[in-house]
């Protein structure tokens, strides 16, 4: 049977990824129309021009646009990614929690916008780059699907879209490999065929989140100043430089002499002390998550499922114990290492994605 042929509006980072989605359903013969989303004042961020998102990701986006004979348009989303991503970025690590950026912006700024403004285009569908799949279940209903290549799976990055959304997702990439996605872009053509991938987060191009931290908060705000180092138990064994420096599992910068390697646990913010301990105390069996959004039937208590705690981690097995409107809880199978409260938690049924949450203290 062939495709319905649809009006799809492609999210295009400037980056091989976007470029390649965009020329695959141009090829497959529906009509696209490319956008790119301006988040930031590029002025503001020493460097941030080159990021994913920076004013060289625009311009490369809208070459490969022309390349490819599609419309390119730029949105500005500055605001809504301000307040949506960086000021959540900020407000997290002052109260002791390590955050997820991009997950953030693609379940409260991206994916809303784009639907927003695809409307407004008369679009049918969206798409992205990300490798990730849709499918359907068995009451015919679209549900979202982990991308083939298990390395480069990013269903990750979109537990928290909105479930409006899912009928009108498009994933060109989910059935491909990142080699197989450069050799496309060769073969086209397409100026980002050797652009190395971005991994910094967009409004961090030093590379170093405490920057963004001191212009937002003031160095002497009391996440980013002296307290204690302690043990669970309340022994103290020295001094940090500010809670919102460190996170779960972190060693560097905990100093040394004493005996055994000491990772970062937690930190209490009330009290501006950071938490370290052992390696074994760094392992949990339990995990709690909040700020829930499902895409799918959500797992009933007992239920065996998948669970994946941070990006780059393969998902683990583990048993749901609770469940209710504030949030689930599940015990792993087998104890994991650094469960961090902010990180996202995504829960799999199988390849289904039926959602996730935040890692709750």
């Amino acid at each position: 049977m062939e495709q319905e042929k649809r009006t799809v509006l492609v999210a295009m980072s400037g980056g091989v990824d976007s470029s390649v989605a965009a020329a695959l359903l141009v090829e497959q013969g529906h009509r696209v129309i490319g956008v790119t989303m301006k988040t930031f004042c590029y002025s503001d961020v020493e460097g941030a021009g080159k990021t994913c998102c920076g004013l060289d990701g625009i311009m490369d986006a809208r070459r490969v646009a022309d390349r490819l004979g599609i419309p390119h348009y730029v949105f500005d989303v500055e605001r809504e990614f301000t307040r949506d991503v960086i000021d959540d970025f900020v407000s997290e690590y002052a109260s002791g929690r390590t955050p997820n950026p991009c997950v953030r912006c693609n379940g409260n700024t991206k994916f809303r916008d784009l639907l927003r403004r695809g409307e407004m285009l008369g679009c049918d569908a969206i798409a992205t780059g990300h490798y990730a799949r849709m499918g359907k279940d068995e009451q015919g209903r679209p549900v979202l699907l982990r991308g083939l290549d298990e390395k480069k799976d990013q269903s990750y990055f979109l537990w928290a879209l909105p479930t409006q959304l899912l009928p009108k997702l498009m994933f060109p990439l989910g059935e491909l490999t990142k080699p197989q996605v450069r050799e496309k872009a060769r073969q086209l053509g397409l100026v980002t065929a050797e652009k190395p991938e971005s991994m910094e987060i967009c409004f961090v191009p030093t590379g170093n989140y405490v920057d963004v931290l001191e212009k937002r908060l003031g160095s002497e705000h009391p996440a980013l100043t002296a307290g204690k180092l302690v043990t669970p138990e309340g022994e103290t064994l020295g001094e940090h430089a500010g809670y919102a420096r460190y996170t779960v599992g972190q060693r560097r910068g905990l100093g040394g002499g004493r005996g055994l390697p000491l990772y970062v646990l937690g930190s209490r913010p009330e009290t501006r002390e950071v938490v370290v301990g052992t390696l074994e105390q760094l392992h949990r069996t339990d995990l709690r998550v909040e700020e829930l959004n499902w895409l799918a039937a959500p797992p009933t208590p007992g239920e065996e499922v998948r669970v994946q705690i941070r990006h780059r981690a393969r998902a683990v097995e583990a048993r749901v114990t609770a469940t209710g409107s504030d949030g689930v809880s599940l015990e792993f199978g087998e104890a994991q290492r650094a469960v961090t409260p902010g990180q996202s938690a995504v829960i799999f049924r199988g390849d289904v994605v039926l959602g996730g949450g935040r890692i709750a203290a």
